[in-house]
C-alpha cells in the first residue's frame, strides 16, 4: 500500500484515460476562451460579495476589509498562474485532483480530490443559503413573505469559532432547496447551455456590482474607516490577526477560478484558453472585491455588517438610495445563481475524474448518451447541496469551504514545482513566471491563510478527512487502476 500512495501517474496516461472513446459518448469541447472567462467570473462573484463581505469586516477584519480582499487575492494570483500552468500541459477534468495525481502519488491525490469535494459540494450548499436570504428580500419589496421556518436553516452555530450547534427553530431553507435542484437540472442538461445562461446572469450581476459602487462612492463617510485596522481583541478578531483570518474566510469568494481547470477537457483549445480564462477572471474580480469592500465599510460601521445582506443594508441607510434596493436585490440572486451553476459543473467533473481512476465508484464516471454530461455526478452534487444547504448556516459552511480550497492551492503550487524537476522535458504551453518565487510564495501565503482560519474549521477538516480515509482504504485503494490494471478507461454510457 505504501508504494500505490505515492505512485503517480504519467501525463499521457492521464490524457488517455480521460479521451478513452470506447462508448462514443466523451465531454462536449464548447468552450472558447471568454466563455471559460464567464464561467470564472460565474464563479467568483456571487456570495463573496453579497454576503461574506459583511461577516468578514463585522467580525474580522473591519474596514481592513480591503487588506484582507488583497492578501486574498495575491494567494489567488500566484496559485491561478500554477493552475495555469497545469490546466494548458494537463488539459483534463481533474484539476488539482488530476495535477497531484501527476507529481505526488495517488495517496495525495486523493486527499486533495476528497477535499475538492468538500469544496465545491459545500459551495453550493454555502451560496444557496445567501441565495435564499436575498430572495426572502426581495419578496418582501413586493410585500411577500416566506415563514421563518421555512427560509431558514434549523441548525446554527452556538458561536464563531465554535464546533457545536445549535437549533434555531426553523424547519428547513427551503429556497435554498429548491435553487439547487433547478441548476442540478440545467447542469445536467448541458455544458454549452449551462455556459449560455451563466454568460447572460453574469453580464446583468457585474452591471449591478459596478453601478452600486459608482452610486456608493457618493455616500462614502470618511468616519467610518476610523481606525482602518480596529484594536485586536482576541485571535482573528480585529487586529493584523483579524485581517488574516478574514482573508481566510473570503477566500472561498475566490474559489471560481480553481472550478474553470474542471471544464478543461471540454475547452475548445485547452492550451491557450485555459490560462486565459483563469487569469482574466481572477484580475476582473480582485479589482470589483476591493473596491465594493472599501465603498461597503464606507458606507455603513463595520459593526452593523454582521448581515446576510450587507450591500442591502448599505443602500437602506440613504433614503436616496432605496431605489436601487431591488435591482442589487436581483444582481445578488443572479450572481449567486451563476456562482451555484459553475460550482455544480465543477463537482461532477471531479467525481467523475476520480471515477476513472477507480478511486469512486463506476456510476461517477458515466456520461449520459445524450447531453454528454457526467449525468450520476451531477445528480448526487445537486441532492448532496440541498440537503446541506437546507439545513446549514452560511458562515459554517463558508469557512469548510475556504480551508478545503486553500489546501487545493497549496498543493498545486507545490505539484509545479515537483513536476519541473522531475519531467522538465514536458511540454508547457504556459509556464509560470519565476517559478522558484511564485510556487513557493503561493504555497506559503495560501499556506498562512489556512493558519488562521478558526480552529473549529480545522476540528472539521480532521473529521471529513477521517472519513475520506476510511472511503479510500476501503474502497478507493482496493480498486484503484493502479491496484487492479486494466484497460477499462472508458467512461460508460448510461
Amino acid at each position: 500500500m505504501k508504494t500505490q500512495l505515492f505512485a503517480t501517474k504519467t501525463v499521457a496516461e492521464i490524457e488517455a484515460a480521460e479521451s478513452a472513446d470506447a462508448a462514443g459518448h466523451k465531454l462536449n469541447r464548447t468552450l472558447s476562451a471568454t466563455a471559460l472567462t464567464m464561467l470564472g467570473i460565474g464563479g467568483i462573484i456571487g456570495t463573496g460579495i453579497f454576503v461574506l463581505t459583511g461577516v468578514a469586516a463585522a467580525q474580522h477584519a473591519g474596514p481592513a476589509l480591503v487588506l484582507s480582499f488583497i492578501v486574498a487575492g495575491i494567494g489567488c494570483a500566484l496559485a491561478g498562474l500554477c493552475y495555469a500552468e497545469f490546466a494548458a500541459m494537463v488539459p483534463v477534468s481533474g484539476s488539482a485532483y488530476s495535477y497531484t495525481y501527476a507529481t505526488l502519488g495517488e495517496g495525495i491525490a486523493w486527499f486533495i480530490g476528497w477535499n475538492l469535494i468538500l469544496e465545491y459540494l459545500f459551495a453550493v450548499a454555502t451560496v444557496s443559503v445567501g441565495w435564499s436570504g436575498y430572495v426572502n428580500r426581495l419578496l418582501i419589496e413586493f410585500g411577500l413573505h416566506i415563514p421563518y421556518a421555512l427560509s431558514h436553516a434549523p441548525f446554527m452555530q452556538a458561536a464563531p469559532d465554535s464546533f457545536s450547534v445549535m437549533h434555531s427553530g426553523a424547519i428547513l431553507n427551503v429556497p435554498a432547496v429548491l435553487i439547487v435542484a433547478a441548476l442540478a437540472t440545467i447542469c445536467y442538461i448541458g455544458i454549452k447551455q449551462s455556459s449560455q445562461f451563466n454568460t447572460v446572469i453574469v453580464s446583468l450581476k457585474v452591471a449591478v456590482v459596478v453601478l452600486f459602487i459608482v452610486l456608493g462612492m457618493g455616500y462614502i463617510q470618511h468616519a467610518n474607516w476610523h481606525p482602518f485596522i480596529p484594536k485586536n481583541i482576541a485571535p482573528g478578531e480585529y487586529g493584523w490577526s483579524g485581517v488574516f483570518a478574514a482573508s481566510g474566510v473570503i477566500f472561498f469568494a475566490y474559489i471560481g477560478f480553481d472550478a474553470i481547470s474542471t471544464t478543461a477537457q471540454e475547452a475548445k483549445n485547452p492550451q491557450r484558453d485555459m490560462p486565459i480564462g483563469i487569469l482574466s477572471s481572477l484580475v476582473i474580480c480582485t479589482l470589483l472585491y476591493v473596491i465594493t469592500s472599501a465603498v461597503l465599510t464606507g458606507m455603513v460601521h463595520y459593526t452593523k455588517l454582521n448581515v446576510s445582506a450587507p450591500i442591502a443594508l448599505a443602500l437602506q441607510t440613504y433614503p436616496q438610495l432605496h431605489w436601487f434596493s431591488v435591482p442589487v436585490d436581483l444582481g445578488a440572486i443572479l450572481g449567486m445563481t451563476s456562482v451555484m451553476l459553475v460550482m455544480t459543473i465543477a463537482q461532477a467533473r471531479i467525481f467523475y475524474a476520480m471515477a476513472q481512476d477507480g478511486l469512486l465508484p463506476k456510476a461517477f464516471a458515466k456520461i449520459h448518451p445524450k447531453f454528454r454530461t457526467p449525468s450520476t455526478g451531477t445528480v448526487v452534487t445537486g441532492v448532496c447541496a440541498a440537503v446541506v444547504g437546507g439545513l446549514f448556516p452560511v458562515g459554517l459552511l463558508g469557512e469548510l469551504v475556504s480551508i478545503g480550497t486553500l489546501l487545493a492551492f497549496v498543493t498545486v503550487c507545490i505539484g509545479v514545482l515537483v513536476l519541473r524537476y522531475t519531467r522538465p522535458d514536458l511540454k508547457r504551453p504556459f509556464k509560470v513566471p519565476a517559478p522558484w518565487f511564485t510556487c513557493i510564495a503561493g504555497a506559503l501565503v495560501c499556506g498562512f491563510m489556512i493558519w488562521n482560519l478558526p480552529h473549529s474549521t480545522w476540528v472539521r477538516l480532521v473529521v471529513w478527512t477521517a472519513v475520506g480515509v476510511v472511503v479510500y482504504v476501503f474502497y478507493g485503494y482496493r480498486h484503484s487502476k493502479l491496484h487492479r490494471p486494466g484497460p477499462g478507461t472508458a467512461t460508460e454510457a448510461e
